[in-house]
């Protein structure tokens, strides 16, 4: 397994990538503010050929992929994750953490999301059939891209 670096002491996206359905928009977003961006995964999958995007591909044990994010995640960082205790984990850490959807997690919002998420995993125990999120949209891709926008010239600010 990679080790995580140390914290960044410089703004840098971390993506949770195995199946982040907006890694196109973070590269764009990420090359017009020339922000480094590393994808870290359990499976190798292509990224684009730049200086600024690094891959990391960490073995297939579990959480393997979330504890390398954690351990890197900092005050500097942004990341991109659909992980609620992921989340939860980056935001103890500093970090700036948004959805794919481009809805951010934040200390005061993750409590509530972590209890909704239990209560569902019950419900889905007990045999209850309960859906699952709304399908991506354009909206959210869009909400997306404004988002992680907003949060990288806020770190560049602070």
């Amino acid at each position: 397994m990679n080790n995580p670096p140390p914290p960044l002491a410089a703004p840098a996206i971390m993506v949770d990538g195995d199946a982040c359905p907006v890694k196109e928009e973070i590269y764009k977003v990420a090359f017009r503010h020339q922000i480094p961006v590393t994808v870290v995964s359990n499976s190798p999958f292509r990224v684009p050929v730049h200086p600024l995007v690094r891959r990391v591909v960490v073995s297939d044990g579990f959480d393997a992929a979330d504890d390398w994010i954690a351990e890197a995640a900092g005050p500097k960082s942004v990341v991109i994750t659909a992980d609620i205790l992921l989340a939860d984990r980056c935001i103890k850490a500093g970090a700036v953490v948004l959805s794919p959807a481009g809805k951010p997690f934040t200390a005061n919002s993750i409590g509530s999301q972590i209890a909704t998420r239990a209560i569902m995993a019950d419900l889905r125990a007990g045999g209850d059939v309960v859906g699952g999120p709304a399908p991506f949209s354009k909206a959210d891709r869009s909400r997306f891209l404004q988002a992680l926008d907003e949060a990288l010239v806020r770190l560049m600010r602070g």
